[in-house]
């Protein structure tokens, strides 16, 4: 069995292909603590919560190069929320400070596995609106960045197997969870969203605000709701741009996804079909389906890379799906399909899928999964930020394991499933198919972020994009139906998040957050180009 450059397995009878994850997916992790929430409807009861002022020990940021002005530090939080005897951890946070009146907004750029410090020294300047009026401050949630960040070794993907034989499948997956355990530390079985909600609030105490203002995209938009959830009576003005769903399941998520993904891919096509030179012609029909035809070709008789690595349908899925989340890279996008359909060089969709190459399409709507890096080596794992967004997922994930059925019923369930996973997308739906199986051998995690609805926090903002890729607009709906209390704005664009690509999108998330204006009921900004 060859291995991709992905560590993808080649045979279309395997059940695991490969453990690498989508934007809103997670992948096998290990076990977790899932923590007792705070009652929407009562104040926060940990010892932490009534115990003196916290306080930011402030210092030389761990990433570099840094916006002007920019400050880091540590914060030390309990473990465990509900029993600070188990002892502390510290959490990374980054500041620049106002140029006018005063005040703290929290940001989070998204994940889960993103890191907010480095988030901050990318995005400073399309922040500069905000940063007139607010000190803007992020941080790497528990387990991310540097703030005790998780491992698995090295690598999430399973060791290689000599069979496709379920139970061998799954049983490489187990390891997989054994070596998260062994990598990670302390810190492992306390992940999850509710943890970091409870670290925000003494953020929020730490930086002496008695309501905290927020500005989350992605999974900063789940953060923020837990956040809501908790603390009801501390939510100050909070704005949430790429909303993600509270209520679906793993396979609800994962068809959702590659429908989506699907979607963005059609809108680019249409684009390109109108560009002069596009390699798929002036057909969107036929484009659609060449590009299904070339990801099919390539799962069959993969490239190889100058590193003498296969590259495969499923890498080329991979890599188109990523520069689908800014419409910027669209043109790129054009250039390295061309490349690779005319030459068969996978050279440009390998520089796409590069950190480097993600940089060309950066904003607030770039893909905050992504990752990248400004990091000093050694400082953090180099799978800490896919590592983590495994840990997350599953920690926020009620559903049950799978581990009460026989190897040969989980293939069986998940063969039933192909039909509909290609119908969504012959392109994507593949891929997202394995993320069924993303949390297989671990307990269920929390049921908190199902079981929210109307929690009672003063009216928000729900940022939703209709070309999104990786969050739908009817997620941004749906949430809005739970929370009770949110006003939607419809980004008719493309790419994921909007508050990047659209002047419009950004006037009125600053409008709501500097002043307060938040007109009610749906408003809409129109697609930029």
């Amino acid at each position: 069995m060859h291995r991709s450059r992905t560590g993808a397995a080649v045979g279309a009878g395997c059940l695991l292909v490969t453990t690498a994850v989508a934007t809103t997916a997670a992948v096998p992790g290990v076990p977790v603590h899932a923590p007792e929430p705070v009652r929407a409807s009562a104040p926060a009861s940990s010892s932490a919560a009534s115990a003196s002022r916290p306080r930011i020990r402030w210092g030389a940021c761990p990433v570099r190069p840094v916006p002007a002005g920019m400050r880091c530090g540590t914060l030390t939080v309990p473990l465990d929320h509900s029993a600070s005897a188990k002892g502390t951890l510290r959490i990374a946070l980054a500041e620049i400070p106002a140029n006018g009146p005063r005040g703290s907004l929290l940001l989070n750029f998204g994940g889960p596995g993103g890191s907010g410090v480095e988030g901050l020294a990318a995005h400073a300047k399309d922040l500069a609106e905000l940063g007139e009026r607010f000190d803007l401050v992020a941080f790497d949630p528990r387990g991310v960045g540097h703030s005790a960040p998780v491992s698995c070794g090295g690598s999430l993907d399973p060791d290689p197997v000599d069979s496709d034989d379920p139970a061998d499948e799954l049983a490489a997956v187990r390891g997989v969870v054994a070596r998260c355990e062994r990598a990670s530390g302390p810190v492992l079985p306390y992940i999850g969203t509710v943890h970091a909600s409870r670290d925000m609030d003494l953020i929020r105490r730490a930086l002496g605000e008695d309501r905290l203002n927020y500005l989350g995209f992605s999974y900063g938009t789940r953060l923020g709701v837990v956040y809501a959830a908790q603390f009801p009576d501390r939510v100050g003005r909070m704005a949430l741009d790429g909303v993600e769903t509270l209520t679906e399941s793993r396979v609800e998520q994962a068809l959702a996804t590659a429908q989506g993904q699907q979607q963005a891919l059609d809108n680019f096509l249409s684009w390109c079909t109108r560009q002069p030179g596009c390699v798929y012609g002036t057909n969107i029909r036929t484009a659609k389906e060449d590009v299904a035809a070339f990801v099919a070709r390539l799962d069959v008789a993969p490239l190889v890379d100058a590193d003498g690595a296969l590259f495969t349908g499923q890498d080329a899925a991979t890599t188109i799906g990523s520069a689908l989340y800014s419409r910027e890279l669209w043109p790129a996008l054009a250039k390295a399909l061309a490349l690779v359909e005319r030459e068969r060089d996978p050279r440009g969709l390998l520089h796409l899928g590069s950190p480097a190459g993600a940089e060309e399409g950066a904003g607030t709507d770039q893909d905050p999964d992504a990752g990248g890096s400004a990091r000093p080596p050694g400082r953090v794992p180099a799978d800490n930020a896919v590592a983590a967004m495994t840990a997350v997922n599953c920690a926020d994930d009620p559903d049950r394991s799978s581990d009460e059925e026989s190897p040969a019923a989980v293939a069986a369930r998940i063969d039933g499933l192909r039909e509909e996973f290609r119908q969504a997308s012959a392109v994507f739906g593949p891929r997202q198919l394995l993320t069924v199986l993303a949390c297989y051998g671990r307990p269920a995690g929390t049921d908190f972020i199902r079981r929210i609805d109307r929690p009672g926090a003063p009216r928000m903002l729900l940022v939703g994009t209709r070309g999104d890729p990786a969050t739908p607009y009817r997620w941004t709906e749906e949430t809005a139906q739970r929370l009770g209390s949110a006003v939607v704005l419809d980004y008719k664009g493309d790419g994921h998040t909007g508050y990047g690509s659209s002047t419009c999108v950004r006037g009125y998330v600053d409008d709501f957050l500097i002043d307060g204006h938040l007109p009610g009921g749906t408003r809409s900004c129109p697609a930029q180009e």
